[in-house]
């Protein structure tokens, strides 16, 4: 689906206009089943149309159950904000702001996301230009090279940086580029790819030292003096947010209790079936905490994934040492203050 300028055919020369759109499927049973996708762009008369390659499946569509198509008629909706013209030609990036930014490749903005995030954390970024290559590596058949690459570019180059030479090196060919890939499993594949590079060389370890938290899962009998503790490490939170307002109520949800009575009571050993609590706590944060919000959930009656769409608040400091430290193990380090500052949302 693509929003298309009005006779593109004939637009004066040099016409262009810089928009931010919307384009919806609307579900004409239930508003909340709407399909939407937001993206922006600069029209022009060369690049008229723009918008995205796979919408949604045909089969959704056509399903006259799934409330997309009601007496034979599908309403489609586009929002469009037509942005302050900015000349693009004669606009310096590296000049006015001290940054040059990544060029998308057609549908990579998560990726592009993602890559700037992980430059603007120093430590790794100076970990990543540790990392040993030969001279007969090339970019687009490794990882470390490329990476390198595109990092050196977005500190020192006057011009936006392509990424096609770090794509090829994960191995997609330009039908990936145009898929939307997930952010979170993205980051973990590169960071496990840079972890294994990192092995036996002077910066070992970087991706632990950076990302990797402690959280203990418990159960502890209520009748009987039985404890169970597992001990799991985290490079990354996946945290509830329907039914949360913030990061606060998520993290709440993460640890709390859950009651096993009745017919899911907890078989202890040497103590048969018992009452008992579940949980998790924390051990230790990272230094760089990073938390995926779940914003899909499976819709069991329609048999698809759902976006949830509800307000969701993140403050620009989370504090988890909050409510004298209820989300940490009795065990953890108190010693070691839990606040952090918002370094960037995808």
């Amino acid at each position: 689906m693509y929003l298309d300028v009005a006779d593109s055919a004939n637009l004066p020369y040099g016409w262009s206009r810089s928009a931010q759109f919307s384009l919806s499927v609307v579900n004409q049973i239930d508003q909340k089943y709407t399909t939407r996708k937001d993206t922006q762009h600069q029209f022009s008369a060369r690049e008229s149309d723009w918008g995205f390659t796979s919408f949604m499946p045909l089969s959704e569509l056509y399903d006259p159950s799934r409330g997309y198509l009601v007496n034979d008629t599908i309403v489609v909706e586009a929002e469009v904000a037509v942005r302050k013209m900015v000349d693009y030609w004669t606009y310096d990036s590296k000049k006015e702001t001290g940054y040059v930014g990544l060029k998308n490749q057609g549908a990579t903005c998560y990726m592009n996301s993602l890559l700037q995030t992980l430059y603007h954390i120093p430590y790794f970024r100076k970990a990543v230009y540790h990392m040993p290559t030969t001279e007969n590596d090339m970019p687009s058949g490794s990882i470390p090279l490329a990476l390198q690459s595109l990092f050196y570019k977005l500190q020192y180059s006057d011009n936006s940086v392509a990424t096609k030479e770090l794509t090829k090196s994960f191995g997609w060919d330009t039908y990936d580029s145009f898929m939307q890939h997930d952010v979170q499993e993205l980051n973990r594949v590169l960071c496990e790819k840079l972890e294994d590079k990192m092995k036996g060389t002077v910066v070992e370890g970087t991706i632990e030292q950076l990302f990797e938290g402690h959280h203990i899962n418990y159960i502890e009998c209520m009748n009987v003096d039985y404890k169970s503790n597992r001990k799991e490490s985290f490079y990354d939170l996946q945290l509830d947010v329907k039914g949360c307002p913030d990061v606060y109520a998520s993290f709440d949800k993460y640890v709390e209790v859950e009651r096993l009575e009745g017919d899911n009571k907890y078989h202890a050993e040497n103590h048969g079936l018992q009452d008992a609590k579940k949980g998790v706590l924390f051990l230790d944060f990272p230094p760089v905490l990073q938390l995926q919000l779940k914003r899909f959930e499976y819709d069991y009656m329609r048999d698809t994934m759902v976006k949830i769409n509800d307000r969701y608040e993140f403050p620009l400091q989370l504090d988890l040492d909050r409510d004298d430290g209820k989300y940490l193990a009795p065990d953890a380090d108190r010693s070691i203050r839990n606040l952090y500052t918002l370094h960037s949302r995808l």
